[in-house]
């Protein structure tokens, strides 16, 4: 009786799929066969069209250059020809043939698969605690496999590419578990609420590093055979270059960098532009302020910092503008500028070319050589300064939505290459001789401008100053007037006749991906106060003439910094108006610093700055606890 139980019970064995072949009367006929033309004749046609349609477009965008007209003004033959080039450049993908392009189209059905292509898909793993209350048969081994030792976890190349996969129910669940051709259904079991599991899923094929091939390629790195920046390059995944020259360089420097977090970040998207030997990066929380009310629209304004009370009072600023009905901004220039310095023999050489430059007639022709660099830079003006036998050249031009750095930079040097014809015993010294001036405080900069010149102003009601800034008029005059304008006088400023105007620049530049070290000129600023209506309201305006700012190129494509850039409605290049989002962003900066300025400026005149950095600046935590 045993025995014969025993005999019924079989074991159960799992086939492992294998490829399914085509009957030779199933086999679909091949795409090429629908071709009128043989396969070799069609791809020389194809090819014949494709170089053909280049050089027509490339021709013709040449001879628009050098006449300055705008490449996107097409005409009839050249809209054909751009038809002719895409329609040519995608077959020309599968060039030996028509099959190949299938075969990238038409992709075998899920279920074909062998155990060797198994095993070359990325292994999803559940968690632990994975829904399995009862077991799936006793026959049938349901256990994840253990994965051998390694020095670190499995590591995918994107992060970006997460997503929560949602599983209907405990019998969905547990199918995942166990494998798609084991029924491990339970029809006893009441339905369940769904279950959404943290799992992550990766485009990218898992990156496994082993104890030895980690440990090899770091000792290599401390020992100095092998330069940190060239991990990226050598490994082919930035995130694993990153997490192994973090390693060596807590064993070169034998300090710890446990808090500085490496994981969660997309190291492909600044590799080559943003940053480079990345060993992870800085957390900043970022708060919103507003909405600010501005030339009729809401903006709620994304500000990265780490001190205490600057959102509140930029928030409570903002406040103040809404209820008094909002402020105005004008932009007055936007331009960006790149001085290079250049050297002759006598100061006579030097003063024939400051001549020429500025010598309206020449304007023309200097405007269509450096125009040639971009689409959107366009020369609008130069301005020489002479020292001795050095002369220094101040190009200023439009850069459409970009801050414009780079693309004033090439401008300038086809200036200067061409300038050589005429001027062959001129030695360029640097491409920028800091009358420019970059980065750094000057007067050019305060009385020129530089970037985006701005002027907000607003008017704020009697009863506002006096119910949410708790203070007034009054005061409010006689404190710019001794503190923001009196004040810096004494202390020699340059540019810096303001409150704070350069907290909220900064802020608002690392939330959107702007370079933080431009807040330096992006921050003159000369803040007034007048009292109006019979001295009951106050009329406050700050005016910027230094605004550095893009919306598209260096930072502002990072993830984070565009999400931001899309909050205030300013993301990417304008589609409208080339440059109308930087100039925006240019206009939101300054209300922002209106805000700030109106709510400091009120709480020094009522004494509170003292009371409320004590509030909302310092730390409730017992240091002495944390240090012990």
């Amino acid at each position: 009786m045993e025995a014969s139980r025993r005999s019924a019970v079989k074991p159960v064995i799992v086939l492992k799929p294998s490829k399914r072949f085509p009957l030779v009367e199933d086999t679909p006929g091949k795409a090429s066969d629908a071709l009128p033309l043989p396969l070799y004749l069609t791809n020389a046609v194809f090819f014949t069209l494709f170089f053909t349609v280049v050089y027509f477009l490339l021709s013709r965008w040449r001879e628009k250059i050098r006449a300055s007209i705008p490449l996107h003004a097409v005409t009839f033959p050249e809209i054909v020809a751009i038809f002719a080039f895409v329609a040519s450049l995608i077959y020309l993908l599968g060039f030996f043939g028509i099959d190949f392009v299938q075969s990238l189209i038409i992709r075998p059905s899920g279920d074909v698969w062998s155990g060797e292509d198994y095993e070359e898909e990325n292994e999803v793993l559940l968690h632990e605690e994975d829904a399995r209350t009862v077991p799936c048969g006793q026959a049938l081994d349901c256990s994840v496999p253990s994965l051998p030792h390694m020095a670190r976890n499995v590591t995918a190349q994107r992060l970006f590419d997460e997503k929560p996969v949602r599983v209907a129910t405990e019998e969905d669940a547990r199918k995942v578990s166990c494998g798609q051709a084991v029924d491990c259904s339970l029809h006893s079991l009441p339905p369940r609420p769904p279950i959404v599991t943290s799992q992550k899923l990766f485009h990218e094929k898992t990156v496994i590093v082993t104890t030895e091939e980690d440990e090899e390629i770091i000792k290599s790195v401390v020992a100095g055979t092998l330069p940190s920046y060239s991990l990226e390059s050598k490994l082919g995944d930035c995130k694993r270059a990153a997490a192994i020259r973090r390693e060596a360089l807590q064993r070169l420097t034998g300090r710890s960098l446990s808090g500085l977090p490496l994981d969660g970040f997309d190291y492909e998207s600044i590799l080559g532009q943003c940053c480079e030997m990345p060993v992870g990066y800085v957390q900043i929380p970022v708060g919103i302020a507003g909405p600010l009310l501005l030339n009729g629209r809401e903006y709620s304004v994304p500000m990265a910092t780490t001190e205490g009370c600057l959102v509140a009072s930029t928030n409570r600023g903002c406040k103040a503008i809404h209820l008094s009905g909002g402020a105005t901004s004008i932009l007055l220039k936007d331009g960006m500028t790149r001085a290079p310095v250049v050297r002759f023999s006598t100061a006579k050489r030097a003063a024939e070319l400051k001549f020429y430059l500025e010598d309206p007639e020449n304007f023309d022709t200097l405007a269509v050589v450096f125009n040639r660099s971009s689409r959107f830079g366009r020369l609008q003006s130069i301005k020489c300064a002479i020292a001795g036998k050095n002369l220094y050249l101040r190009f200023t031009c439009s850069t459409g939505d970009a801050m414009g750095m780079n693309m004033v930079s090439k401008g300038v040097q086809n200036v200067l290459d061409f300038l050589q014809t005429d001027f062959p015993d001129m030695d360029v010294i640097g491409i920028s001789g800091n009358f420019c001036s970059d980065k750094k405080p000057a007067a050019v900069n305060w009385i020129e401008g530089r970037g985006k010149s701005v002027v907000c102003e607003a008017i704020i009601e009697g009863d506002v100053v006096r119910k949410v800034l708790k203070t007034s008029v009054e005061s409010l005059v006689e404190l710019n007037m001794l503190k923001n304008l009196t004040g810096s006088a004494m202390a020699g400023a340059l540019g810096g006749f303001n409150a704070h105007a350069s907290n909220i620049v900064t802020a608002i530049y690392i939330a959107t991906g702007q370079d933080p070290a431009q807040n330096v000129e992006s921050s003159h600023c000369i803040t007034m106060m007048e009292a109006v209506n019979d001295g009951k309201d106050l009329h406050i305006s700050v005016t910027m003439p230094s605004i550095e700012v893009g919306t598209v190129g260096g930072g502002t494509q990072l993830a984070s910094q565009s999400a931001c850039l899309n909050l205030l409605g300013v993301k990417g290049a304008s589609k409208d108006v080339a440059g109308a989002n930087s100039r925006m962003l240019a206009t939101i900066v300054t209300g922002a610093v209106l805000a700030g300025e109106l709510s400091l400026m009120s709480s020094l005149a009522a004494g509170q700055l003292v009371k409320s950095h004590m509030k909302y600046n310092r730390s409730s935590k017992d240091m002495s606890n944390l240090s012990s």
